[in-house]
């Protein structure tokens, strides 16, 4: 996946967490002190930094109370490529059959 895409995914996820705790009047000193990192962790959420750990992401939709939403990323249940290739016949392996010799 290109660079940008990438980038732009994580933009929007920042800007979502930021709308959240806007919403919810808290500062982000607030939130900081809920997920238990800095000021400039929820900084670097909020501009949806590539180097900020996945879990001070978690760790913020959990406090916003939407951490429920994150089960959908990824859930093979929604992967429809991914089921598509399950259940596919032309990759499936296949083992020729041996002639049984019966000779003891």
């Amino acid at each position: 996946m290109p660079d940008d895409v990438q980038a732009q995914s994580l933009l929007r996820l920042g800007s979502r967490i930021r709308l959240a705790r806007t919403r919810r009047k808290l500062r982000q000193e607030d939130l900081a002190q809920q997920i238990g990192r800095a000021r400039a962790t929820v900084v670097a959420i909020e501009k949806g930094s590539s180097k900020t750990e996945i879990g001070a992401y978690v760790a913020a939709l959990w406090a916003l109370g939407l951490l429920q939403e994150l089960d959908l990323v990824a859930d093979p249940g929604l992967d429809r490529d991914g089921q598509a290739l399950a259940f596919s016949v032309v990759d499936k392996r296949v083992r020729l059959r041996q002639q049984l010799n019966n000779k003891f």
